[in-house]
């Protein structure tokens, strides 16, 4: 039911690629490769691409994301998935969208790192709304060629608009900090790529200013800085822009005690980092792993912030 004063088209500038497959399009996809599902029905297949309530942490919530990645190990399986997407997102209401994949997850078959980019330009090109791409390098300790791989590749294929627009770090955040990637985003700063980082989702506020001082233009979650002054004002001072996802964030525990105990709503977390004046958003960041919606995991347009 809308209400009066709702607004019925947003942005949403933290989406993964491989946590945004519903089960329609994991139907299609499989049929396009002639894949058989390991679910006979929807209500089964729903099961293994959402987040499950025993969920204790983001190392949990990080498993959902195997079956997906299954069917996304070609090319025309990748540029489909990225039309399709945008395509759901339309129908949600959103206007523009930056979805961001891992190219280096999407080799276990035929495809190079490069191909997969190559794949999801293509899909964007057929998209009906107009998106980008952010290239994610992963957390780990035996990737550093993929990674620096990957940011070579955001540099071939920079753009301001209808393309590869930045990078990211994203994966296990606890288990490989964020201090560990100094020489990557050195690099990308050499490069004048842009970078976000997903910081403060796992970890704590350290990571978030660590990621700051790399020289981070918005923050992944961050919702660890949450009551540190210091890192607050770190962040209000440099103008890094904050990519909120309060839904994945009580999934994967991220949230503060309060929060976790029910003495905070969810527009509670969200209005205790909205004193950030340089800006927030509410972003889907796994849409169908956390049974979202752009309803209600919106945007910067609906919350007023650009």
């Amino acid at each position: 039911m809308k209400t009066e004063n709702r607004i019925d088209h947003y942005i949403d500038l933290h989406a993964h690629l491989d946590g945004c497959i519903t089960t329609e399009i994991a139907r299609k996809l499989a049929a396009l490769q002639q894949i058989t599902l390991p679910a006979a029905t929807d209500e089964e297949l729903l099961s293994l691409l959402s987040v499950p309530d025993t969920c204790e942490n983001l190392n949990d919530f990080l498993k959902c994301f195997d079956l997906p990645l299954s069917l996304l190990q070609t090319e025309e399986a990748l540029e489909e998935a990225v039309y399709l997407i945008l395509s759901e997102m339309k129908e949600d209401g959103v206007i523009y969208a930056e979805l961001r994949f891992a190219p280096q997850l999407h080799t276990q078959k035929e495809m190079t790192q490069e191909t997969a980019i190559h794949a999801a330009l293509r899909g964007l090109k057929r998209a009906p709304i107009p998106g980008n791409l952010i290239l994610c390098c992963m957390r780990g300790d035996l990737n550093q060629k993929e990674n620096l791989e990957t940011l070579e590749l955001a540099k071939k294929y920079l753009v301001e608009d209808g393309g590869v627009v930045a990078i990211d770090l994203a994966g296990a955040e606890a288990l490989f900090p964020t201090e560990n990637y100094e020489a990557l985003f050195a690099k990308a700063r050499e490069y004048q790529v842009p970078f976000t980082i997903h910081a403060g989702e796992a970890g704590n506020a350290e990571d978030v200013k660590t990621a700051v001082h790399m020289g981070a233009v918005r923050i992944g979650h961050g919702v660890r800085i949450a009551g540190n002054k210091e890192v607050i004002q770190l962040v209000k001072d440099k103008g890094v822009f904050l990519e909120m996802c309060p839904t994945s964030n009580r999934q994967t525990k991220a949230m503060f005690d309060e929060a976790l105990q029910g003495q905070l709503t969810m527009q509670e977390e969200i209005n205790s980092l909205k004193g950030i004046d340089n800006g927030n958003t509410e972003n889907t960041d796994n849409a169908e792993n956390s049974e979202n919606t752009a309803d209600f995991e919106n945007s910067a347009e609906e919350n007023g912030n650009q």
